[in-house]
Parts: structure tokens; C-alpha cells; sequence
């Protein structure tokens, strides 16, 4: 992974110069007043650097996108990317990052803001700096230049995303597009909505000076930081969940890792049959906590137990998901997930527990976990038997169509092109375990981006 990372690393970086050299010899000269403005903008934006907060996917974010797209526009050339390769080389020595990192973080911005300039220039656009009188009244900008300045931002935010997904995603040889969904599904409200700033920003610099954009900048900072408060906490949410639900696993460790397997076989049963990203969020952290019951300690004997279950023990077993349901509804960020939980094991037929609800009675995140949940417990290996494969899961879940399982998200998940997602690469010479009799698990024991 190492060398493929340094590949893709000199890859970006000779793009980078490859394009600062061609903005050197396009236009050498400069208007007067272009290196000041410049470097007052990267003030400004060391300033968002010392803001920037976490993403999940070992990257960060933070409005420096702003200043440096500014400076894109006010001066569509070279100066404006030497400044940021100087200014991101500063920051990251000055935060001891590693070295590795803070090189690809220095290029990639210079490609990106690079980008930005070359789209900027073909789209017609020229240096806002300079201008004077009537040509830089915001209608006449507008008009002539504010749709391309959008473009030209809206694309190189785009690449900087693409770049910093990509690194992530090669080094954790993971994929790329789901790098940049978790890192960009709660800030790309925030961007969308901030880009019209650059052109406003870069407007009232080129306007009114740099005293004036300064003072515009504290607000912008301001918002952003509420904003990224908002964002930390959710995050440390979500860790603080999964660090109870691996605490839970802890104490059994034939089911270790169930959960987070049941919440991304959850992830995809809801994608499959067409919910919004919202809601698949949902079911998501629902499915994440669906045995969250199991954690008081009635159930510890029974969870290590490798015997099969006494009609007492199956009894108290049976009470892990009301449990579990009230449990969550003791948090008030999660209280509407308490349906979902306390209806896993219901079953479509109305024989499941703990209350004998049927058919779409059954809250829809519920019949989707317990899909995930009975996927889970056919490919993961038993003592009694190997994982199986997908044709005995396919086989399980038409027989049980209409019993156990919600027969429209059956048919919907079997012909989905995202059913086969489930089932990782079985090797040549490994047998498929067949399935038959009770199904298992059923009533049995069994800004800009920047990588840190």
C-alpha cells in the first residue's frame, strides 16, 4: 500500500508543478498590488487552519477554501498557488504532520486552486484586482464573471475531495467512494452553501481592500466554528455508540463484531430496496444497537454458554430487545430508534416476540435488521457448521418468505444488482456449507480536504 500511496502522491504533485509552471509562462507579469493581496489572504487562512476540525476518514476540514479560492479570483495566477504551497508547507511543519501527509496535503491544494484558475480563465473570467469604477459593481461582476467564478470553485472543490478520498481510500485499501461519503455527508451542506462567499469575499477585497474583507472574515469564522462544534459532537456520538457496542461484544466473543457486520448488511438491505440516505442512516444506527439489551448482566451466563439453551434461558433470552429498547429511550437523541430495537425479532407471520406484531405492523427498520440479523448468522462460521454461501442464504430467504421475512423486501433484495455485496469472494476450493431445517439465528442459541 506504502508504494502505491507514493505513487499516487508524486502523481499529484507532478500534476501540481506541471500546472504552476504553465501559469508562470502564460502570464509572468503581474498587476500591481497582486503578491500583497495574496499574502494577506493566506493570513486569513492560516487563521481557518487553526479552526479545522476532524473528519471521519482521517482527513480534515475548514474554511481555507474560502481565502484561497478568493485568492484565485482577485489574482488568476501564479503568485496565488506559490503562496499556498508556502503557507500549507509553514502550517503543517509548524504542526509537526507527518511528512508523507504534509507533502501530498501541499500539492494537492496547489492542483486544486491550479484547477481552479485554469477553468476560471477559460470560462472567461479575469483578476479582480485591479479593476476599478463600474466593473466591479457586483451586477456588472456578476454578469460577467460570477458564473464562472461558481464553476471554476464548484469543480476544484470537487477535485480536492476526489484527491483527498482517493489517498485516503489507497492507503486503507478501502473504497474511494465510501471515503467520500463519510467524510463529506455532513459538511457538503455547509461547502455548497459557503461558496457563494468566495466570490463575495473576493468582491469586497478587491472593493473595499483588505482591512474590509478581514472584518468579514471573523464572522464567517464564527459560524463555521459552531457549525464544526456541531459536527465534533455527533461524531464523538457515534464513536461513543460503538465504543458501547464493541464494550457489549467484549464479554462474548463468539458473536464478536455481530453488530457492526448486522448494521452494514442493514446499510445495504436499505439501499437496495430504495430508501433516502436519511433514512438509511437510521435503520443504520438502529441496526448498530439492535442487541444493546444483552449488556446487562441477567444475560452474561447465557451469552457465554456454548450449550444449547434450556427453555428458561431461551425464555430470559427473549428479553434482550425490550431491554434494548428501553435502555436507548433513557437518551433522548435516540429515542426514535426504540421502535426499531424492541421489534427485531418480530417475525412477518406474527410469531416473533416480544409483542406478536405482523406485517407492516412492523416498524420497516425492524423487518430490515432482522434480514441483516439472519444474514449474519448463515455466513458466519458455527462450531456445527461452515459459512454459507449465497445460494443457501437465496434459499433460506425464499423459504421464509412470508413467515420470518417481509416477502416485498425479500423479492426486492434478491433481484437488487446489491444482493451479491453481501457474500465476500469464496475461494475455488471452498466448500458452501447447505443449508436446511430451522434457519439459523432464528429460534436457537446459534472546506478544502486535507489528510492528518
Amino acid at each position: 500500500m506504502r508504494t502505491r500511496t507514493n505513487l499516487y502522491i508524486a502523481f499529484v504533485a507532478s500534476l501540481a508543478l506541471g500546472s504552476e509552471a504553465g501559469l508562470y509562462l502564460s502570464a509572468p507579469v503581474l498587476v500591481p498590488g497582486a503578491l500583497t493581496a495574496v499574502l494577506v489572504l493566506a493570513a486569513l487562512a492560516i487563521a481557518a487552519e487553526a479552526l479545522s476540525f476532524l473528519l471521519p476518514k482521517s482527513a480534515t476540514a475548514s474554511l481555507v477554501f474560502i481565502p484561497f479560492f478568493a485568492s484565485a479570483l482577485l489574482v488568476p495566477a501564479w503568485p496565488t498557488v506559490a503562496v499556498i504551497i508556502v503557507e500549507t508547507f509553514i502550517v503543517h511543519l509548524t504542526l509537526r504532520r507527518q511528512k508523507r501527509k504534509s507533502i501530498f496535503n501541499v500539492f494537492q491544494r496547489a492542483l486544486s486552486v491550479g484547477a481552479a484558475i485554469w477553468i476560471y480563465r477559460s470560462l472567461g473570467g479575469v483578476g479582480l484586482l485591479g479593476l476599478g469604477g463600474d466593473t466591479l459593481s457586483p451586477v456588472h461582476l456578476t454578469a460577467h464573471v460570477g458564473i464562472a467564478a461558481l464553476i471554476a470553485c464548484a469543480l476544484a472543490l470537487m477535485l480536492n475531495n476526489m484527491l483527498v478520498s482517493g489517498v485516503i481510500a489507497i492507503s486503507a485499501n478501502s473504497s474511494p467512494w465510501q471515503v467520500w461519503r463519510e467524510n463529506n455527508r455532513v459538511t457538503a451542506g455547509a461547502d455548497l452553501l459557503a461558496s457563494p462567499l468566495i466570490f463575495v469575499f473576493a468582491w469586497v477585497d478587491a472593493r473595499f481592500g483588505p482591512i474590509a474583507a478581514s472584518a468579514l472574515w471573523v464572522p464567517i469564522l464564527g459560524l463555521r466554528q459552531v457549525h464544526s462544534t456541531n459536527l465534533e459532537l455527533e461524531q464523538t456520538n457515534r464513536e461513543l455508540l460503538e465504543l458501547m457496542v464493541k464494550s457489549l461484544e467484549a464479554r462474548d466473543s463468539y458473536t464478536s463484531g455481530h453488530s457492526r457486520r448486522v448494521r452494514d448488511y442493514s446499510l445495504l438491505i436499505a439501499r437496495a430496496i430504495g430508501l433516502s440516505e436519511i433514512e438509511v442512516e437510521q435503520v443504520g444506527r438502529a441496526a448498530l444497537l439492535h442487541d444493546v439489551g444483552k449488556i446487562h448482566e441477567k444475560y452474561a451466563a447465557v451469552l457465554a454458554k456454548t450449550d444449547k439453551l434450556s427453555a428458561d434461558e431461551w425464555a430470559l433470552i427473549k428479553e434482550h430487545p425490550v431491554d434494548g429498547a428501553n435502555l436507548v429511550a433513557t437518551m433522548s437523541k435516540l429515542r426514535d430508534m426504540v421502535p426499531a430495537i424492541r421489534h427485531h425479532h418480530e417475525r412477518w407471520d406474527g410469531t416473533g416476540y416480544p409483542d406478536g406484531l405482523a406485517g407492516e405492523l412492523i416498524p420497516l427498520a425492524s423487518r430490515i435488521i432482522t434480514f441483516a440479523d439472519t444474514i449474519d448468522a448463515m455466513v458466519t462460521e458455527r462450531p456445527y457448521r461452515r459459512p454459507l454461501g449465497e445460494a443457501a442464504v437465496r434459499a433460506e430467504i425464499v423459504r421464509c418468505r412470508g413467515a420470518q421475512f417481509d416477502p416485498a423486501i425479500a423479492d426486492k433484495l434478491l433481484s437488487s444488482t446489491l444482493w451479491q455485496s453481501l457474500f465476500p469472494p469464496r475461494q475455488e476450493d471452498e466448500p458452501e456449507a447447505v443449508a436446511g431445517g430451522e434457519l439459523p439465528g432464528s429460534t436457537s442459541r446459534a472546506g478544502l480536504r486535507v489528510v492528518v
